[in-house]
């Protein structure tokens, strides 16, 4: 069909393996969501790791290191953590390589491995219009959501973003074939998802699904069952220690994540631990775009049914001042609404994607899957609110969110390094 996505590859992992469906990043800003991958912590305890282009301090453990330090081998190709410290050695994801062949013919046959493959795809910029070099699709095979007005200029968007992830996918397959043809496809543990949502108005960045719900598939034939599904939140923060479980290493203590191994070798679908029924993640600063570089500090904590938003600083623009000037990647779509902004079919997703939001934000999901009506200032929905608001309080302190603890400004104090910015004094 031409207007589907190709992902041979995706497809592949997730028919001999098993999908997860309900699979949340720990953040929808790229460098946090990596760090909580390798850390296993919540991005709120990661001190200035929490805000894009920070340094990853060294005294958290990454399990690429736990795992060099038990004799796997380990590598990187692309994406890894971002910025490195300079003089601090590899990155935290591994020392790279030119590819993941090159990584797997210079590691001895007995010796276990740990790769990362970080692409740069589905990352912007895309080449405008490149989709249509492939001839198989027209404008209307576009699937536009509903946070998105459907104009020509947004669907040969979309079309861009779904050709990048077709080419991610073959990236994929070039991986899985290397590791067939050097015979270690049953006993490889392969996890494919993204580290963050699809970077259009109202996804990456935000915490609602388009910005933090991720695909997410893990193959390990020789122990895990495939051709299933199952439904249980995982978030990123559980990547670390499923790893060292599976590879017989001891996480470090203190860490929030917990292991999902028991899930990928459960041989059983839909949902299973009733304790998987809720995710938390949380976003802090993207850019420096507001003034002295202050960010847009928010939780949300999502159920089945719900999700619950507490967003800290609702008098800050959540895009940015002025609206739209960053924690939106600039793109044809991005441009299309801030030029149209003041049209009728354009005004009222304007507002929900770039305009001041609500210090509270409830979504019932089974009526709104998309997220587009705030329902939390409804009395009807009066005590389920101060109810997930409790919820997500409890489990803040519990984690030490200094949002809710201690100083959470703290985070504005951060530097953000790149472009040889620095913090405003203040």
């Amino acid at each position: 069909m031409p207007g589907k996505v190709e992902t041979p590859a995706f497809d592949q992992v997730a028919r001999e393996g098993v999908h997860f469906t309900h699979a949340f990043c720990g953040s929808p800003s790229c460098a946090p969501s990596r760090a909580a991958v390798l850390t296993s912590q919540d991005i709120w305890r990661l001190e200035e790791a929490a805000s894009m282009r920070a340094f990853l301090p060294e005294k958290f453990a990454v399990y690429p290191k736990l795992l060099a330090e038990s004799g796997y081998r380990v590598g990187l190709h692309g994406k890894g953590y971002g910025p490195t410290k300079p003089g601090s050695g590899s990155n935290p994801a591994g020392p790279a390589y030119g590819s993941f062949g090159e990584f797997l013919r210079k590691t001895p046959p007995d010796k276990p491995f740990c790769f990362w493959f970080g692409s740069h795809r589905p990352h912007r910029p895309y080449s405008p219009g490149g989709w249509r070099e492939s001839g198989r699709r027209e404008l209307q095979d576009a699937v536009v959501p509903p946070f998105l007005p459907d104009a020509p200029e947004v669907r040969s968007d979309l079309l861009d973003y779904f050709s990048n992830i077709e080419a991610f996918d073959r990236e994929a397959t070039e991986i899985l074939q290397v590791l067939d043809s050097a015979g270690m496809r049953d006993n490889t543990i392969v996890v494919m998802t993204s580290d963050n949502g699809m970077a259009f108005p109202r996804g990456k960045c935000n915490l609602y699904d388009a910005g933090v719900r991720m695909p997410l598939v893990v193959r390990w034939p020789a122990n895990a069952k495939g051709g299933r599904t199952i439904d249980d939140f995982i978030c990123f923060t559980d990547f670390a220690p499923t790893f060292l479980e599976a590879a017989g290493v001891k996480p470090p203590a203190g860490t929030t994540g917990r292991s999902f191994l028991g899930l990928l070798m459960s041989g059983r679908s839909g949902r299973i631990d009733p304790a998987r029924s809720r995710i938390v993640v949380g976003r802090e600063r993207h850019s420096p775009t507001r003034p002295h570089a202050l960010g847009y500090p928010s939780r949300m904590l999502r159920t089945h049914d719900l999700l619950y938003i507490r967003n800290f600083h609702p008098e800050r623009p959540p895009t940015g001042d002025p609206a739209g000037s960053a924690d939106v990647d600039d793109s044809p779509s991005k441009a299309f609404m801030l030029a149209n902004r003041d049209k009728p079919e354009v005004r009222r997703l304007f507002q929900r994607a770039f305009e001041k939001r609500p210090a509270e934000e409830l979504y019932e999901l089974s009526s709104d899957p998309w997220q587009m009506r705030n329902v939390a200032a409804d009395p009807k929905f009066g005590e389920t609110a101060r109810r997930l608001a409790k919820e997500l309080e409890d489990h803040l302190r519990k984690t030490g969110d200094p949002r809710v603890t201690a100083d959470g400004d703290v985070f504005d104090r951060y530097p953000f390094w790149g472009a040889g910015w620095r913090p405003a004094q203040r």
